[in-house]
Order: C-alpha cells, then structure tokens, then sequence
C-alpha cells in the first residue's frame, strides 16, 4: 500500500483510482464495475485460470488475512462493516482451520 501511494502521488482522498492513458492516477475514485475486470484481466497476464477468481476474492482473502494477525473480531467488523459475527465468520473460517488441531505437529 505504500508503495502504491507512494508511486501515484495520492495523499488524500480515493486509494483506489483508474489509471489515465499517461499512466497517473486520476482523481477519480475505481467504481465497483471495473474490479472484476481489473482481476480477471491479472488472472489472465499471470496464467491463471480467470474464471477460478473473482474480486470477492480479494474481499474474502483480506478478512482471512486479517483474521490470521488475530485482532479483535470486533475490529475485523468495522473495517468489513459486516453486521453479524455469522457472516464475517464465512470469510475467516480458513485463518484458524488448524489452529490447535490435533494433527498441527504433522501438518
């Protein structure tokens, strides 16, 4: 993320931004339609198969990450902004799938 900020001059407002034909950053915030095709299109360019992605894969995989640096499950829901502990749990399942499991000294 720093890099990203650092590389596109933003100091405030949107993070994420569409890239203009000089290569900068617009002032303009991404809209949600463009994400699936900015990570089908990165599926595509690094040989993976675009149809096993999606950008709720980079929703999904942030809360797992996040989850895994175990902060406070209410501080994984501001940032997610999920309204129940069921629904954010769907996400982060995978973080703890073999936290004290009794196989954990051969897996």
């Amino acid at each position: 993320m720093k890099e990203w900020l650092a590389a596109s001059g933003i100091t405030s407002g949107p993070i994420f931004r569409p890239i203009n034909r000089g290569g900068r950053a617009s002032v303009a915030v991404l809209s949600a339609d463009s994400v699936p095709d900015i990570v089908k299109a990165h599926c595509l360019r690094t040989g993976r198969d675009p149809t096993l992605f999606a950008a709720h894969s980079l929703w999904s995989g942030f809360l797992t990450s996040g989850a895994e640096a175990e902060p406070s499950v209410f501080k994984l829901m501001e940032v997610s902004r999920h309204k129940s502990v069921d629904t954010l749990r769907g996400y982060v399942r995978r973080a703890d799938l073999f936290k004290d499991h009794a196989g954990a000294a051969f897996l």
